[in-house]
């Protein structure tokens, strides 16, 4: 990463000398070391022959002159994981996160008064939200120690009035006990992001946070952190979900969607297909990565003018122009020769079991094609096992109904807070 971005400075804390000092043979260009917490002797002994600011002398970081940017230069880089194993590099420009930030300032009218979660991990890019909706307001930011697994519960303690988090870790604090009604008063706006919210959680949530807006916001990397919204509402929105899952919503003023077919065809209202996006919060590529971007970033017939990128995501649009997430398409499998989408079977693998905590995995897959379905279950009795097959065999086709249950205790997530499925399939492996 560091060579693919031909970084030239480095942030190093303290805690992280030793990692850093062992990139040291891989790096062929000299670098500034920046070591806000140590001295200079330290950063001369863990960096021999480099560059290095540190605390004090820092002051050669300031320039008072404001630099001038140009819109279409990189503010950030994100990196994700590739194929190949080589990180693929995000390159997100200045008038991207412009127009992410000017529009959500002026949705959510944040303010001084206001004291915001900091849930994400800078390499997810919903912490750029994180950091700069909050900053620029004048708003105060709370980031949660590491020791906290269950940040909902510093909620209180911290008087947040602002939180932001993926589902699943709203789902950890329902199976806690967490979500009773009014446990948060102090929040005024709930937002949700990164993977689908279910109906259940969302009402939950509400409940527990009685005087919050509560929005399901939806976005990838490629379109600058989130794109579209959903306002949840107790009276209207459990009808307007899918399948038990709460809609992505409205894609924000001034940018773009599409529904398309295999042959990048727009598809008429009600039908569904993979979802494209377009507008001035969509990146431009792939950084030093042509023939990728050229894949992901396409022209669509009727609008050779804009750039359109793939989503990758299967969903709807209703005649209201409100948009339905379907699931992944690269989480459809193949079982007895049907395509199916795992997404289908966990939502009634939920309702059956009534826990948002399963999963369903396909098992055991040989390429690409999977014998079956396994749920993967946390806190309930087997005794319900049979049961909950049951009531999945009156809603599902027998190919998707899971032939086994595995309870585990807790279902891992990945750096981002998302369900990380890949450990959960080796979870499964070893109880085999």
């Amino acid at each position: 990463m560091l060579s693919a971005s031909a970084c030239n400075a480095v942030v190093v804390g303290s805690e992280c000398l030793e990692i850093a000092k062992a990139l040291l043979p891989r790096i062929k260009e000299p670098l500034v070391w920046i070591l806000p917490d140590a001295s200079l002797a330290v950063g001369r002994e863990y960096f021999p022959g480099q560059r290095v600011i540190a605390a004090e002398n820092m002051e050669r970081l300031a320039d008072p002159n404001e630099p001038h940017v140009e819109k279409d230069a990189t503010a950030y880089l994100l990196f994700t994981s590739g194929s190949t194993g080589i990180p693929k590099g995000v390159a997100i420009n200045h008038a991207n996160v412009t127009a992410y930030l000017d529009y959500v300032r002026r949705r959510y009218k944040l303010s001084s008064d206001d004291r915001c979660s900091q849930n994400f991990e800078l390499t997810f890019d919903p912490s750029v939200h994180d950091l700069f909706v909050c900053w620029s307001a004048g708003a105060t930011l709370c980031p949660f120690p590491e020791q906290y697994l269950v940040p909902v519960s510093l909620i209180r303690e911290k008087d947040l009035t602002v939180w932001f988090s993926v589902p699943s870790v709203a789902m950890l604090a329902s199976k806690l006990g967490m979500l009773e009604p009014r446990a948060f008063p102090s929040l005024r706006l709930s937002l949700f992001a990164g993977e689908a919210l279910s109906a259940r959680l969302a009402e939950a949530w509400a409940q527990a946070a009685p005087r919050s807006i509560v929005e399901n916001i939806y976005g990838p990397t490629e379109a600058t952190i989130t794109i579209s919204h959903y306002r949840w509402d107790p009276i209207r929105s459990p009808r307007e979900c899918v399948s038990g899952v709460v809609p992505i919503g409205w894609i924000f003023e001034g940018q773009q969607s599409r529904i398309v077919n295999d042959s990048l065809t727009p598809l008429p209202c009600g039908e569904t297909g993979e979802l494209c996006l377009a507008g001035s919060q969509v990146a431009n590529g792939y950084l030093n990565d042509p023939v990728r971007s050229q894949h992901q970033f396409v022209r669509l017939p009727g609008s050779e003018e804009k750039r359109w990128y793939h989503t990758g995501d299967r969903a709807r649009q209703d005649e209201r122009g409100c948009l339905y997430y379907l699931g992944r398409i690269d989480h459809q499998v193949k079982i007895s020769g049907y395509r199916v989408e795992l997404q289908e079977i966990e939502l009634v693998l939920r309702e059956a079991a009534n826990t948002d905590l399963a999963i369903a995995v396909p098992w055991p897959v040989t390429d690409g094609t999977a014998a079956g379905i396994v749920a993967v279950v946390v806190g309930l009795d087997p005794a319900q096992d049979e049961g909950i097959i049951n009531l999945c065999q009156q809603r599902l086709p027998r190919y998707m109904v899971p032939t086994r249950i595995f309870h585990v205790p807790d279902l891992p997530l990945n750096a981002s807070g998302k369900l990380d499925r890949p450990k959960i399939a080796m979870l499964v492996q070893s109880m085999v």
